[in-house]
């Protein structure tokens, strides 16, 4: 699709999806959330894609929710602000479910709905001079849509420590609760960080990232007794699918994987 909000840029197998709003701190608006929702479903169904990179342009990654955007919800009635908190969701859910591992690249700073996009991001990496928030109670307001995403990410108590201040906190805090996964010195080392994971990603089996997402997130809604019967047809079906059979043979006689070797 065409993008005025974002820029998508293709290098081999990899995405580099960049929010594209830097007057306005890549702040979301309802045009940047139709594109992040259709672009991310788009890149799912890339049989040829095997990551996505999210970053920022500009000087921060993403200050949460366009001013203009809020101003306007002041005039909207509760079902409209329904339809509006619906869309929001949408995007994140799509993000969350690509079956495509999704590596977040933070710096400057991550507040409200873009401390969300880090927590729904399957590996996020930040500089060590970027602040975090999830903001929204100072402003009268919830972290509703991006709740789920959150817990997820860190655990109700951090969660809620966190989402009651509504405090900001730095990178090293973002480390210790889980947010992000790893930090460097500064900006000019994230680029190396990123391609370093993506390096990683590539030598995994793309059926398997894809399959491990989706049992990740059947496992989190099971029973646990359910748990046993859903995880041994999940490892079942990988193991004699093409890539699982070719991924045991090549270790077994030590050789690259097809899809290593392209």
């Amino acid at each position: 699709m065409q993008c005025t909000r974002l820029v998508v840029r293709r290098d081999g197998a990899v995405a580099y999806v960049t929010l594209a709003r830097p007057s306005v701190r890549n702040a979301f608006d309802a045009t940047m959330i139709a594109e992040l929702t259709t672009t991310f479903d788009e890149l799912g169904r890339d049989a040829e894609l095997r990551a996505v990179v999210l970053a920022g342009e500009g000087s921060v990654f993403c200050g949460g929710a366009d001013l203009n955007a809020m101003r306007a919800s002041l005039d909207l009635d509760e079902e409209a602000n329904r339809e509006d908190a619906r869309a929001m969701s949408r995007m994140f859910r799509t993000i969350d479910r690509t079956p495509k591992a999704v590596v977040a690249r933070v710096h400057g700073a991550a507040l409200g709905g873009g401390a969300g996009i880090v927590a729904v991001c399957d590996i996020a990496i930040t500089a060590s001079d970027t602040r975090f928030g999830f903001t929204e109670t100072k402003l009268g307001i919830l972290p509703a849509v991006i709740s789920p995403f959150v817990l997820a990410k860190i655990g109700a108590s951090h969660a809620r420590a966190l989402a009651l201040t509504g405090e900001r906190f730095d990178a090293a805090r973002a480390l210790h609760v889980g947010l992000v996964h790893e930090v460097v010195a500064s900006e000019p080392d994230l680029d190396a960080a990123v391609a370093r994971v993506v390096h990683e990603l590539g030598s995994a089996s793309p059926t398997a990232i894809a399959a491990t997402k989706a049992l990740f997130a059947r496992v989190a809604a099971t029973a646990y007794d359910d748990t046993l019967e859903l995880t041994a047809r999940a490892i079942a079906a990988q193991r004699t699918s093409a890539e699982g059979q070719d991924g045991l043979r090549a270790f077994l006689e030590k050789r690259s994987p097809a899809w290593v070797r392209g």
